[in-house]
């Protein structure tokens, strides 16, 4: 593959490729699965023969790994979509084999190769005769180390950043999301305590007797009698509209007739008051009524 013959003239090691492979520079993405998922790595190819592809990756493949590469060659209509198995990886180089190919595919890129061949006949006889020099292009780039150590080094960072990020993220959400709940846990909590707050049934409301709901009655808050009605003299029975909500407590009162200076005591002790649930068909529901509230002097 690419890698391989551009390290081997730099070791002293003979090339045994004894099937021509031409330069090809176009954007190459290669598919591997890691756990079951498809990972698409970007590349670019370096060179190309009849049987596979020298590739420069932005990621790193394993020998016998078995990848989709997809690509196009030049004045070939259409991408190529093919299967191949690492035969070769060092650092970001790595050679595949192709495998699998149609005869369509099989006869394009042999017409490609021949073609090649025939501009370049001088590279085909290296090859065959497994002595293939390399371009000075390629030579050079096996000098290159750095860089690329360099570039992966920044895209690994890059990659830590993002994932430390996106942890952040996550961990800020989750504490909102807590705090959230808890202040909205303990305002209804606090909001359950309140005369009147508790949601009202979606049934309607049933009008039931003074006598009834008074018979009910499960907590009783006298009034305070007003200091400046007591110093008046003023005496009398407030009535009051009441709202009881299903489960016993006070969601409404509103004055009805009675003295207007014990009006407001009035409504006051009533808010307090709690009664049994009043049933209908077996589901506690609204009620309707209207109480008295006497105030008489000792």
């Amino acid at each position: 593959m690419s890698a391989a013959a551009t390290q081997a003239p730099l070791r002293g090691v003979t090339n045994t490729r004894r099937v021509p492979r031409f330069p090809l520079s176009v954007p190459a993405d290669v598919t591997v699965l890691r756990s079951g998922i498809p990972y698409s790595i970007p590349g670019r190819s370096i060179s190309m023969g009849e049987r596979g592809l020298g590739l420069v990756l932005a990621g790193e493949l394993r020998p016998g790994d078995a990848v989709g590469i997809e690509f196009r060659l030049p004045d070939v209509r259409g991408p190529f979509r093919l299967k191949a198995v690492v035969r070769y990886q060092a650092l970001l180089q790595c050679g595949l084999e192709f495998v699998g190919l149609t005869s369509e595919q099989q006869t394009l890129i042999e017409h490609w190769a021949r073609m090649k061949s025939a501009a370049n006949p001088e590279t085909g006889s290296r090859a065959a005769s497994g002595h293939a020099a390399l371009p000075r292009k390629t030579a050079d780039a096996a000098f290159m180390r750095p860089p690329v150590r360099k570039r992966r080094a920044q895209y690994l960072r890059g990659v830590t950043f993002r994932r430390a990020l996106v942890i952040a993220l996550a961990g800020t959400l989750l504490l909102g999301g807590l705090g959230w709940w808890h202040w909205y846990h303990a305002w209804s909590e606090l909001e359950s305590q309140i005369p009147g707050s508790k949601p009202i049934s979606q049934l309607p409301p049933a009008t039931v007797p003074a006598e009834v709901m008074e018979g009910r009655v499960t907590h009783k808050l006298d009034p305070i009698y007003p200091e400046a009605a007591r110093q008046a003299n003023i005496q009398g029975v407030v009535a009051l509209d009441v709202v009881i909500a299903p489960d016993g407590s006070v969601s409404d009162v509103r004055p009805v007739s009675g003295p207007e200076a014990l009006t407001p005591a009035a409504v006051d002790a009533v808010k307090w008051w709690r009664f049994q649930p009043y049933l209908v068909n077996g589901q506690a529901v609204q009620v309707k009524t209207t109480l008295a509230v006497d105030f008489r002097r000792d």
